[in-house]
């Protein structure tokens, strides 16, 4: 049995499933504003403003675990899906922390902060120097996303990073031409069928790679935080594009890589004229959207007819599946 695990601005919320909906089983770290959530193995990682706080009982208990954090604002974590006990946590200002020890201690990577030094990394609504907002794992390879920074690349699972060479690292909102990315870079995808083939939403459109990174191709001219892509079938993705920020935001489908799109907004009232999706979360056959309102969807992926999930959490920033053990 799968839970979700839900990142709020009131702590962390462990909510399960029933034959009449999802309910909220427990509430933990109250007193923190979580801005984002992981779960592997039976642990839970949640990361706030105030570093990294880990649960080994689904939620029950909490304790800091920011040794060797020397930025303690986090704004996303991801354990490696293969290896275990390995976690990375990006930041704001910008910088990347690796954990081998499932987030027992934390080592800086200090060639993230060099970029971000050398080419003035922001951020348009806060004063730090650019964040961390998204990592994408697929064996050795490993990418993060930069705002406003680009797209960066790991060879050797987080523990050293370069600049993708498709992407120029200058926080330039004009953007550089094709084949460059936008340097707005919200969250990344790789695709399960090989470490080459990577989307990424941006704030100057939705970006594709089949090089891992040294070219993009721009498929749809939007804005754009959340894809998500089928992992039977690289040509299938769903998106949450926006005409700007948090503006006429709605959700669509490609079946051909993003040369065409499509409404799937079946059950919602869009464009919603101040909102869009933030970030998408597969489990099982079951597709979830988190707004940037903080409010959660949900829908079968068969059918595609999306529904607000658990409509008493508002202010819901990221969720995370658990596995109960022995599953």
């Amino acid at each position: 049995m799968n839970k979700l695990v839900l990142a709020t601005e009131q702590g962390v919320m462990v909510c399960e499933s029933s034959n009449d909906g999802w309910h909220q089983s427990l509430i933990g770290l109250p007193d923190q504003h979580v801005t984002c959530v992981t779960a592997h193995a039976g642990i839970i990682l949640a990361g706030t403003e105030n570093g990294v706080f880990r649960s080994e009982d689904e939620g029950q208990t909490w304790e800091d675990t920011s040794n060797g954090l020397t930025t303690q604002h986090i704004r996303w974590m991801g354990f490696h899906p293969d290896i275990s006990n390995l976690v990375l946590a990006g930041t704001e200002p910008a910088n990347i922390f690796v954990s081998q020890n499932n987030a027992d201690s934390w080592r800086a990577c200090p060639e993230v902060a060099q970029l971000r030094d050398r080419f003035r990394w922001s951020l348009p609504y806060s004063p730090e120097a650019g964040c961390i907002r998204g990592f994408a794992f697929h064996g050795s390879r490993v990418y993060a996303a930069a705002e406003v920074g680009g797209v960066l690349v790991s060879e050797d699972k987080g523990e050293t990073w370069r600049l993708a060479e498709g992407s120029d690292g200058k926080p330039d909102f004009q953007g550089p031409p094709e084949p460059f990315v936008y340097p707005d870079v919200h969250s990344l995808e790789i695709h399960p069928s090989s470490p080459d083939l990577v989307y990424a939403p941006t704030g100057g459109g939705f970006y594709r790679s089949n090089d891992s990174g040294k070219t993009w191709t721009l498929f749809y001219d939007c804005y754009c935080r959340a894809v998500w892509v089928d992992p039977t079938d690289s040509e299938h993705l769903i998106l949450g594009p926006a005409d700007g920020v948090d503006r006429n935001g709605r959700i669509e489908e490609s079946h051909n890589g993003g040369q065409t799109w499509s409404p799937a907004s079946n059950g919602l009232q869009v464009p919603w004229r101040r909102g869009m999706v933030e970030r998408f979360l597969q489990m099982d056959n079951e597709l979830f959207a988190v707004l940037s309102t903080g409010q959660l969807l949900g829908t079968s992926l068969s059918a595609l007819e999306w529904h607000r999930i658990l409509p008493d959490i508002d202010h819901v920033n990221a969720i995370a599946s658990l596995a109960e053990e022995g599953d």
